[in-house]
This record gives C-alpha cells, structure tokens and sequence, in this order.
C-alpha cells in the first residue's frame, strides 16, 4: 500500500517565468503558467520529491478580467470579479478549463487532458477541484456537451426558493452590493453589472446587498433546502420514488461523470459542509459505481460533522481545525507537543480519513512572518504530519523551497499567502523547476529535508502501512525529556522498527525517551541492544530498547530522527 502524498499546485501560477511581478498587472504584464509547462522533466522532480498525488488547483474555467471574447468566450464584467486573474472558485463554465493555461485557446481542452496523460505516465495520479456549493454570478457555460441543460435554466425567479429553481432569488430587488462597483481594479469607471432580482450570495448571504468580504462574486446554488421557510428552515431532497427533487443533484453528478470519463482519480470538494450531505451519499454512489477508483476529499471544518460526511462516502477530509492548528501553535511556540496526542485521539475511529497539511492556498505559508517567519519551524510538523500514522499527507508548491508569501500582488494583498486572484510569478517555483541554479544554499536544504521525509514516508512499510505506537504519556515533561517541544512515536511492520523523535525547538534536545512493556507487547518486539540507521542521516548508531532503561537520543533542532532497526 502507498502513502499518499499530494502535491497541490496552483496551476495558473506553476509555471510562470515571468518576473516583471507588478502590482495588480495584466496577462500581458505579468505572464502566466501553461499546462505544457508542466513538462515530462518538472512531474518526473515531483514524483521525486516524493508525491504520488497531484492537485490541479483552479483547471475548471473560472470568472476573469482577461478578454477572451476573439475566442467566443463571453467576457465577464470586472464588478464581480476578484482580481485580474479572477477568483478559481468563481466557476462560469464547469465543463470548460481555464484559457489563460493554454497555448492555443481553441485546444485548452486537448492541452489539459495531454497534462493528465502525462501526470499519469509519470506515475501519479490526478486531482481536481469541484465546487458544488456556489458558482459564477455569471454562469454560462459555452461547452457543456450537446443535450446538457445549463444551471438556472428555467429557474422561476418570483420566488425565493423553489424546488424547480438551481438558485436562490432576491425577488423583486436588484443586486446591490455594499462597495464601490463603479470602478474597476484600476480605479477605471465601469457599466454598471445589472442584476434583477438579485441572487443569493455563495456564502450563504441571502439578501440582494453582499459586502466587500462576503462571496459577492458568487451565488449559491440550491440543493433542497429552503433556507428562509416561515419555520427557518425546511429540507425538501426526495421524492415518493426516492429520487432527488431538484435537478441540481442531477445536475451536478452529470459534471463529475464527465471529468471523471477525462482520466481525474480524484476530486477535492470545495466546501463540502456548506452542501448537504444527503446529496453527497447520492453524488458519491453513483460516480463509484461507474468509476470504482474515483476517490473524494471533503473541505470539512466542523469536527462535529467529519463521520457524517465520511458516512455519506468522502475518502478523506481536511483536518484543519485539529492537527494543523495544533501543529501550527506548536510552531510558533503557542502550544505543547503533548497536544498533538490530544487531537489524534479525538478522531482515532476515523483516523485513515484525516488529510494531513502544512500549507495550501487558503492558508499563510509557513515561513511568512505571519506565521512562523521561518521554513525550518514546519520540519518537525512535516515529520509528525507525513509519519506519525497512514493517513494522507498534503503540500503545497514552493513549500518546499521554504516559499514565503510576503508580496503584495494585486486583490490579494500582502497577508502570508499566495495569490490566487492575481497574475504572478512564484519566483521559489520559478528557481525550483526552471532554473534550479539560482536556487539558495537555504532553499536546497528545506527541498533536501521535505525530499527526505516524504520519500521516508512512502518507501518504508512501517511508516505506509504499519502499526503506530505514540510514546507521550510514557514520557512527561521532566529534565531528561522536554515534552513541550519533544514528540516521540514508534512505528512498525514486519521485522523493521522505527523510532521517531522531532524537535519543535531552536536548540539540540539531548533526551531520554522511555518505551513502556506495553509498547513492547502491543508491537511484539524483542527488547536488547540495536543498530539502527537514522534515516534522515543515513548515520548508524547503537540504541537500547528496554523497558526498564531509557534510549538515549540527541535531537538537532527543528528537525528529528527517524532510527529504523
């Protein structure tokens, strides 16, 4: 069995060697990435790096300021959208793919498939975003295949909500956003964007009168649930046949058979909560049972929903609000290393479903001041993240260079993370995958240690699929084990043992880690004197494993070993 690994590019960005980097520039200012650019040599130097995953972030084709209307592809009007570039969660056209990566528009469609091929040809699989719970305000697709009946149409905008109706609807207000919608990202005065009655807004605004930091750009589709009935709230899913009620489910399905017939292995379901899990059950089932391989990651805050979800068929769900904002605390010195048991524990029955991560495109980069300032702080989480169980781990590009995020791009401004309203050069990929002389001593070292854990995590047995064995409440706090800044765990498969101690700290932790009977018992394993390989080092070293005696271990700061016996 394989670890999985996924690594999640921002595809728009990827390949861009463009280093002009102004301020909110155009296409023509600042470039973009094609999908070619992501050539044979570039996967082959990820799947090195250790992934088997790759997350196309942002294919599908999406709202933008770039004209594209030589091509027959309507233009989009600057009010509604976020950024040059425009926001990827802003869908205009499901069954279409973003223009700007294509060298020839007219073929956008065959260049992305050949990507596919190729990823799969280099050994991974592929994923792509689908976002079901909002689209485009201005949704209009232009390639859905002949027959396909487009969202809204034939919606009855006189009512609020309605079972035979895609969206919901403001009836008899036009759209009124609470900012200036005059102008556009330039300070250019613009044609007023008419809206009559206004649709509610993605993030479930359901008035005509969005502001600035709500969804506006979006609105919200309607799978069933009539938010504003007279009770508060009413569920209207299935019919006497137990067939769904509105054709938005069918609707929606139609466009995951259709990427799933285009070669995607997997689809991360952009807020998946804000859609009901009913429909998931329905939407799940019916693609598994034409495509058995196709696997589903829920974007899933509420800890108190993650087994509903999983129940309704979800492969694997983020784990954000308990292991990464733990692990993040633990960084930036806000919080114990004991926790990280804490959290594991609390979804120990759904474990294999947690998707593990540092980084991805909602979140402020690691080595951002915002965060921990520094890359180096997120190799001990990268080492409990990527090793500690079986579950998925997930990355995302130029964390790997220790990429920082500190620019101000345009829409998105300077806060910790990559645009991905703008048209930008990410100048760690640029170095990292085109021109890799340029590269720091500092930037190889961070790619060196990420190349070395996660290659760890998917070669050894004992770490893919062995037993886990957590060493904390065997070893609290005392002078000769910081357990604050220590974590310890065993692993084990087979004859091969592993060891893992990580360092959250800045200084080398030199620690006597007990290993309790029950460790010994629970693994089967022989107690004695070993030689074991620290596989971050390739060094060997003696080490007792008794449990009446302590290892003795010498951690380096912000790093780990991994001693495998």
């Amino acid at each position: 069995m394989e670890k999985i690994i996924i690594y999640q590019m921002f595809t728009r960005l990827f390949g861009n060697k463009n280093t002009t980097r102004k301020h909110n520039g155009s296409i023509q200012e600042n470039g973009v990435g094609k999908f070619d650019d992501i050539d044979n040599a570039t996967l082959r130097r990820i799947k090195k790096l250790g992934c088997s995953h790759v997350w196309y972030t942002g294919v599908i084709r999406h709202g933008t300021a770039t004209d594209y209307s030589a091509h027959g592809i309507p233009v989009n009007h600057p009010s509604v959208i976020k950024g040059k570039a425009g926001s990827p969660y802003a869908i205009v056209d499901y069954y279409d793919v973003d223009p700007d990566m294509a060298v020839d528009v007219a073929n956008r469609m065959e260049e992305f498939e050949s990507l596919v091929e190729r990823t799969h040809k280099a050994g991974m699989k592929v994923i792509i975003d689908f976002v079901p719970n909002h689209v485009a305000r201005e949704y209009n697709s232009i390639a859905a295949p002949e027959g396909v009946e487009g969202l809204g149409e034939g919606d009855n905008v006189d009512y609020h909500f309605s079972t035979s109706n895609n969206f919901y609807y403001c009836w008899g207000q036009p759209f009124e956003p609470q900012f200036d919608v005059a102008h556009d990202s330039d300070g250019n005065a613009v044609p007023a964007y008419t809206e009559h009655p206004a649709k509610a807004t993605g993030n479930d605004v359901f008035s005509s009168r969005p502001g600035r930091n709500d969804w506006y750009e979006t609105v919200k589709l309607n799978y069933g649930i009539d938010y504003c009935d007279a009770g508060g709230r009413s569920e209207h899913f299935f019919n006497g046949d137990g067939l769904p009620v509105v054709n938005t489910w069918r609707k929606m399905v139609d466009i995951l058979l259709f990427w799933a017939g285009k070669g995607i292995d997997a689809f991360r379901c952009d807020m998946a909560e804000m859609v009901p899990a009913a429909f998931w059950a329905f939407a799940t089932r019916k693609v598994k049972s034409r495509f058995p391989h196709i696997r589903f990651i829920g974007e899933v805050y509420n800890p108190g929903l993650y087994r509903t979800y999983i129940n309704s068929g979800f492969d694997y769900l983020y784990d954000k609000v308990g292991m990464y904002d733990t692990l993040r605390n633990v960084m930036c010195g806000y919080g114990s290393a004991q926790g990280i048991t804490n959290q594991w524990q609390s979804v120990d029955d759904i474990r294999e479903h947690m998707l593990y991560f540092l980084e991805n495109h909602d979140e402020q980069r690691i080595a951002s001041t915002f965060f921990a300032g520094s890359a180096e702080k997120g190799i001990p989480a990268l080492m409990v993240s990527a090793l500690l169980w079986q579950n998925p781990f997930m990355l995302y590009a130029g964390q790997e260079f220790g990429e920082e995020g500190m620019e101000s791009e345009g829409f998105s401004g300077c806060d910790g993370r990559t645009t991905i309203f703008d048209y930008w050069c990410v100048d760690s990929l640029r170095k990292g995958y085109y021109a890799r002389r340029q590269l720091s001593a500092a930037e190889k070292r961070i790619e060196a240690l990420y190349s070395t854990v996660l290659n760890i995590a998917k070669s050894e047995p004992a770490i893919a699929e062995g037993l886990s064995f957590d060493l904390m409440y065997a070893n609290p706090w005392s002078e000769t084990f910081h357990a604050d800044r220590l974590y310890a765990f065993l692993r084990k498969k087979g004859d091969d043992i592993i060891l893992v101690v990580v360092n959250f700290d800045d200084k080398s932790l030199e620690s006597l880690v007990n290993i309790p009977q029950h460790a010994f018992d629970y693994l089967d394993i022989q107690q004695g004197m070993r030689v074991a390989t620290n596989l971050m080092t390739g060094k060997d070293v003696d080490i007792m494993l008794s449990a009446d005696e302590p290892a003795h271990i010498v951690v380096p700061p912000y790093s780990g070993v991994v001693l495998k016996m």
